[in-house]
């Protein structure tokens, strides 16, 4: 019975490990992809744009949404590094055991660069994340945390594979509230199972067609 049970748990720790490996090769490949995506070129952030984006992305998914954003908003681009969720086996196992429990306290943020912001000089802030355990990253939280959103609107836009939680993005939102916005909205992108997404090119005409529909 032992020796049963014990199998058991080695083949489910087997599956557990494909899973993961095969989701870290398809986010590798992804990375390669998005790489020959023509980067944009961020004005210089004291510009007279009135507008900032803020991001946090792993695979390139959300970086690219981010690039269209700040370019059609021809806003500066600030991207967020962590370095516990790099590319790889480690930084996405990383990633879904960090998904909620670090939200939990502020000290249990992880860290990033950079981590303060002077975001005065605007009225709308967007920040930007993938879809973790249907939660905003947690750099993403981590962000905030450390910033102040004063008399601003800001946007959480999310790229995700299967869907966003509702309660995650109101958590979020009295996060933002209570560091001094204004008002909020979220924007969000569902790019499909790993087997079957969106290409770029549909990602963004995507973006085009239901993030700015109303601002045409």
């Amino acid at each position: 019975m032992i020796k049963a049970i014990l199998g058991l748990i080695g083949l489910a720790f087997a599956a557990i490990l494909l899973v993961l490996f095969a989701v870290s090769r398809i986010e590798n490949r992804q990375a390669r992809l998005l790489e020959k995506t023509i980067p944009y070129s961020s004005p210089n952030p004291e510009s007279a744009s009135a507008t900032a984006v803020v991001y946090f992305s792993r695979s390139g998914n959300t970086a690219l949404a981010a690039r269209h954003v700040a370019q059609r908003l021809g806003s500066p681009l600030i991207a967020i590094e962590a370095p516990d969720y790099e590319l790889g086996l480690s930084g996405l196992t990383n990633a879904l055991k960090d998904a909620h429990a670090l939200k939990a306290t502020a000290e249990s943020l992880p860290d990033i660069e950079p981590s303060n912001v002077d975001l005065t000089a605007f009225s709308t802030v967007w920040l930007g994340s993938p879809v973790w355990l249907y939660s905003p990253a947690p750099p993403l939280w981590a962000f905030v945390e450390n910033n102040r959103f004063d008399g601003q609107h800001v946007v959480l836009f999310n790229t995700f594979n299967s869907h966003v939680g509702d309660d995650h993005v109101a958590a979020f939102k009295a996060k933002v509230m209570a560091r001094g916005a204004k008002s909020f909205e979220h924007r969000g992108v569902l790019r499909g199972r790993m087997t079957q997404q969106l290409t770029p090119e549909q990602m963004l005409e995507k973006i085009d067609a239901e993030w700015f529909r109303k601002d045409q």
